[in-house]
């Protein structure tokens, strides 16, 4: 390790701070308005006033609601080691009641060194629940449950955090548990544009009190600052957040950069931030030209694209052909073929989903004769034959005219 290169110690340095959340949401938590500040005031009143708190959490998963959840739970057990026990329960695992108590009963023992039992009764798992809850609010010890809501616990000091993806979750509650949320829900919302420059500096900066030479630090840094401030990665990054914008997704996104970053010069380019956005970016329709269409579907697929070039609102198998034997008369082509060989490839191209037919009315009809269009956009074409290993120079200049 002594002899560890110094971009290998940036690159692993930056890559465990994208894989800690708290290392992440720290810097997100520091405003008084924060979610982070607005959670920690609700469940602190629960430990030091004694009161009965409930908290619905919403916001789209990778929002960061968990681990701010965590955030704020860690805090409070440093703060208060011993007045909070935690109670954790998942929604997808503990759906019914039954199930649920045994869960909170095992923790319970878990916390307080108590022997568990497997075999113990619905009955029999409530009572003590209930006895270990009132044991717990006689010693001033607030107990933290994160998602569920239970009746049976009047009588505990406790905080109750329900978290979800959906924003609408409180309207599928009961009426009396909606009540209780009412006024205490934290919404999670994509952060704006200032926190995510923050953030950026926040992960990608190396620390000037490290063990990495003070010159290198200055190259790596004023080099973020670069990227960061250029106008064309911030076009980059606002396409990218227009489709995810949530923080999970945006350090995704920094981890493919950062670990295509070129150990030699031990410095991120704006290439590697490229190459991260167009690894991210789903493009089935593009892959599906690129791999799989053979030169006849190209034709196929130039020839619909130069139909509506040419403003024809509607058009069938038929007018495809019309246009295909146009192409081959006027430029003499090697590759035509028969009308049946066609209409299987024009098939293949409807199975894959690159072309589709225009409306559901006339299946009646046979298919050449049904309306047709494009599912594949013309940059996306012209994208995905430049790239296709055997396409035909003449099929380029076809679509560019």
């Amino acid at each position: 390790m002594g002899n560890e290169n110094p971009a290998e110690k940036a690159l692993n340095l930056i890559r465990g701070r994208l894989c800690d959340p708290t290392f992440v949401f720290r810097p997100l938590s520091a405003s008084s308005d924060s979610n982070y500040s607005k959670l920690k005031f609700i469940v602190s009143t629960s430990v030091t006033e004694g009161c009965n708190n409930s908290i619905l959490l919403l916001g789209p998963r990778g929002s960061g609601k968990a681990a701010v959840l965590d955030l704020v739970v860690g805090d409070l057990m440093e703060e208060y080691p011993d007045s909070v026990t935690l109670i954790s329960l998942n929604g997808l695992l503990h759906s019914e009641d039954n199930c649920a108590f045994k869960e909170i009963a095992r923790q319970l023992c878990m916390e307080h060194h108590l022997l568990f039992s497997k075999m113990a009764s619905f009955d029999e798992n409530s009572q003590f629940i209930i006895a270990m809850l009132r044991e717990c609010g006689l010693a001033h010890k607030t107990i933290i449950f994160v998602l569920d809501e239970f009746d049976m616990f009047a009588q505990a000091r406790k905080a109750t955090v329900a978290v979800h993806s959906r924003l609408d979750a409180d309207q599928l509650l009961e009426k009396r548990v909606r009540s209780r949320f009412s006024h205490r829900k934290i919404l999670f919302l994509p952060p704006s544009r200032e926190e995510i420059d923050s953030l950026l500096e926040h992960l990608l900066s190396l620390p000037a009190d490290s063990s990495f030479p003070s010159g290198y630090v200055t190259q790596f840094n004023e080099k973020i600052k670069n990227i960061t401030s250029d106008t064309r990665f911030k076009d980059m990054l606002k396409t990218f957040l227009n489709a995810n914008s949530t923080v999970n997704s945006l350090l995704k996104f920094i981890f493919r950069a950062v670990s295509s970053m070129n150990l030699e010069s031990g410095l991120l380019s704006l290439e590697n931030f490229k190459t991260a956005l167009s690894s991210m970016q789903r493009q089935p329709k593009l892959e599906a030209v690129r791999a799989d269409c053979s030169i006849l579907e190209l034709y196929l697929l130039v020839c619909m694209r130069r139909l509506e070039v040419k403003e024809q609102s509607s058009y069938n198998f038929i007018s495809v052909m019309k246009e295909y034997k146009t192409i081959h008369d006027s430029f003499q082509t090697s590759d035509f073929y028969a009308q049946n060989v066609c209409l299987r490839a024009f098939e293949h191209l409807r199975e894959r989903e690159v072309i589709c037919y225009a409306e559901n009315r006339g299946q009646s009809q046979a298919g050449e004769y049904r309306s047709m269009k494009l599912l594949i956009s013309a940059s996306e074409l012209h994208q995905g034959m430049r790239s296709h290993a055997y396409c035909p120079a003449i099929l380029l200049k076809l679509l560019d005219h």
